[in-house]
């Protein structure tokens, strides 16, 4: 992970009530929060996952937030919110603005402000994210231990009427762990990661681990990158594209001079600050 929302932003996130809007009007703004709203109805259009289910559409638009009063006004194909405080009413609410809607959570590292943080045992937590205090390395060897704790959080999602799922940090491989993961491990966890996903009728998405993507597409229904064109890795989604599936892309510097090349690339790409608020420039 280059960069990604300080997970003490998370803590910014405000609670909210249970409003919906009305499926003939424009959805309000809402403050992410914790609780329980009216059922989803059927999920917006987009392109079918490998197993029929709902994925983002190739080259359609996206929003990204995880901090900040949710706004549920911005104009966009797809959401990818906070599991755990983005409430099922909001999900309601922009299923009927016409979005799909895509459940954060971190997979491959623990966050101390989770409601599940006492489940991961001592064992499991490696060195802290460089950049993150609130945050710790997993051992993805312990699927005993992690995939259950992984599977409740889904099924979080799934309660409150996601359509698809990112999970997080899939790359501690790579990363200075404080675990000698190895790329067959990082395989195998993700692997079991997204079938978690697909059991439960969920989309997922691969985030960053450009190194595996060849051998990981198959197994996931669309992609998540951060500052490929930084980096200069936007051709590593090849893989993606070419199976006709979305590359959700985002840029944290610069200008929108990007958006040419990334529509060549066929990635669905937009600026945004960093503390990944609401605002943001789409290409």
């Amino acid at each position: 992970m280059k960069a990604r929302l300080p997970a003490a932003a998370a803590l910014l996130l405000l609670l909210a009530g249970c409003a919906t809007a009305d499926g003939g009007g424009s959805p309000a703004a809402h403050t992410a929060g914790t609780g329980a709203g009216a059922p989803s109805p059927p999920s917006p259009g987009g392109a079918p996952s490998s197993g029929g289910n709902w994925a983002p559409s190739p080259g359609g638009s996206w929003q990204w937030q995880l901090s900040g009063p949710l706004d549920l006004d911005v104009a966009a194909d797809s959401f990818d919110v906070d599991y755990e405080t983005t409430t099922a009413a909001d999900v309601d609410t922009l299923h009927r603005a016409g979005s799909g809607v895509i459940c954060y959570l971190s997979a491959g590292s623990w966050e101390e402000y989770r409601g599940d943080a006492g489940q991961f045992p001592d064992s499991v937590l490696g060195t802290v994210l460089d950049g993150w205090p609130d945050e710790r390395w997993l051992d993805i060897r312990r699927m005993d231990i992690l995939l259950p704790i992984m599977a409740d959080r889904m099924d979080t999602c799934v309660a409150k009427g996601f359509d698809a799922v990112e999970p997080d940090n899939v790359d501690g491989y790579v990363n200075e762990s404080g675990f000698p993961l190895t790329a067959e491990d990082q395989l195998a966890y993700n692997r079991a990661v997204a079938a978690l996903a697909r059991d439960r009728g969920l989309s997922v998405a691969l985030k960053n681990d450009l190194d595996q993507i060849p051998d990981l597409v198959e197994h996931f229904d669309f992609a998540i990158n951060e500052e490929c064109v930084r980096y200069s890795e936007c051709d590593s989604y090849a893989p993606f594209t070419e199976a006709g599936k979305a590359v959700l892309h985002v840029e944290y510097e610069g200008t929108l001079d990007f958006c040419s090349e990334s529509a060549r690339l066929g990635l669905s790409s937009m600026l945004k600050p960093l503390d990944l608020g609401a605002a943001r420039e789409p290409c």
